[in-house]
């Protein structure tokens, strides 16, 4: 599976491929329609408890990558069959965030190119 990551505001490119909207909720400002997902996983966005307690604080991103790290193993079932499923596509994580840099998409791309390469 090839991973990028982009801005669910940015517009929709070809090269997308299939696009998977990792947040557990809907983009503010976004229809349904104009998001253009195929697939909206909410089962791999970090429990609403430490979504929270980030806040997208940037002296806490190593801390929630730690912790959001751990609940995916404990997903790992759910984890597993997404990445079986999805194969050698193409993959574009959709997420919300303004923080272009420290997101939870980024992390589920770094947590699974990771465990990919183990």
């Amino acid at each position: 599976m090839q991973i990028k990551v982009k801005r669910i505001y940015a517009p929709t490119e070809t090269q997308d491929g299939y696009r998977v909207l990792v947040d557990r909720l809907w983009p503010r400002g976004v229809s349904k329609a104009d998001a253009r997902i195929d697939y909206w996983w909410k089962d791999a966005a970090p429990t609403p408890a430490l979504r929270g307690w980030f806040n997208h604080e940037p002296p806490k991103w190593e801390v929630f990558k730690r912790r959001y790290f751990a609940e995916l193993e404990a997903n790992e079932k759910v984890l597993t069959t997404f990445v079986e499923e999805m194969g050698n596509r193409r993959v574009t994580f959709l997420y919300a965030a303004q923080n272009e840099e420290q997101n939870n998409a980024l992390a589920l791309k770094e947590y699974l190119e990771n465990r990919d390469a183990d």
